[in-house]
């Protein structure tokens, strides 16, 4: 391995530098000027900025899914203003500076890329290397974030455990896990259906209903909780990230049912008092045309 970078000297990838970088330290500037000058920038807190933190990078993601750059341009500009307002309240309490930011990430990537920076011949186990480097934490799952959205919260602890050998060997098995939490939730599901019948009138029965959000036993909540865990380990060994399938999955269902109202309502079908049976039809028509 490389020995770590001399007092003074410059590391290896700065030799990338280019002109223009420099316009990423006048944000820290920007900051600075706005918190002595605006009353409103200068009470913020960490804690009162961490919700805006959050939005920004929800929108920064929206612009990268939409591709479209102007967009994004924009956002990352609100997203980098948020970033430089935290390490400048941070240099205001005399926690740490943006030097110690970058220095700590420099840091942090070469030792993750042995290969670059050292004499390693192919990329390391990121998985192996960072459960390494966890390991004095004496927890498994030591900075995987609560606020991550469940479904990759979910794949990262079940990489983090994967890292320390605890993990199906191939596909097969969560499949089968999935089928397995398929057919208990079924099972949960049909038992509390059959408690809500015995507990109701003697009326003639109507069309079955599906219940409203919300409403399940905790029985068919966990069940539903063990099957989306499983479904998430089936993505993951599939090599698909389970939001980004999701979220993928959802547009879909969206422009579907978009274009499948478009179409009825151009044949002047009541879409929204229609059978199941024409809706049907017309939504295989959509996907037929795609």
């Amino acid at each position: 391995m490389q020995e770590p970078t001399a007092a003074g000297l410059e590391p290896l990838h700065a030799e990338e530098a280019r002109e223009g970088d420099d316009a990423l330290a006048r944000v820290l500037a920007l900051v600075r000027f706005l918190r002595v000058r605006c009353p409103w920038d200068a009470k913020q807190t960490p804690q009162t900025l961490r919700p805006y933190l959050l939005e920004e990078a929800h929108e920064v993601a929206d612009a990268i899914r939409a591709g479209d750059d102007g967009d994004l341009s924009g956002e990352l500009g609100d997203l980098l203003l948020n970033v430089a307002f935290q390490i400048v309240l941070a240099e205001e309490r005399g926690a740490f500076g943006a030097a110690d930011v970058v220095e700590a990430l420099e840091a942090k990537m070469e030792a993750r890329h042995p290969h670059v920076y050292g004499d390693a011949d192919a990329p390391p186990d990121w998985e192996s290397l960072k459960a390494a480097e966890r390991e004095t934490a004496g927890d498994p799952f030591h900075g995987v974030s609560a606020g991550l959205d469940p479904l990759s919260r979910a794949a990262r602890v079940q990489e983090r455990m994967a890292g320390f050998g605890f993990d199906w060997p191939d596909l097969a098995g969560p499949l089968e896990k999935v089928r397995e939490e398929t057919a208990e939730l079924e099972h949960a599901a049909t038992e509390h259906a059959a408690a809500e019948d015995a507990s109701g009138s003697l009326a003639p029965a109507a069309p079955p209903a599906p219940p409203r959000i919300g409403e399940a036993s905790p029985e068919v909540v966990e069940e539903v909780g063990d099957l989306l865990f499983a479904v998430v380990n089936a993505s993951r060994w599939a090599g698909a990230h389970p939001a980004n399938a999701l979220l993928s999955a959802v547009e879909k269902f969206e422009r579907r049912c978009r274009r499948m109202i478009e179409l009825a309502e151009r044949r002047g079908l009541e879409w929204k008092g229609a059978d199941l049976a024409t809706l049907d039809a017309v939504w295989e028509e959509v996907k037929a045309a795609e």
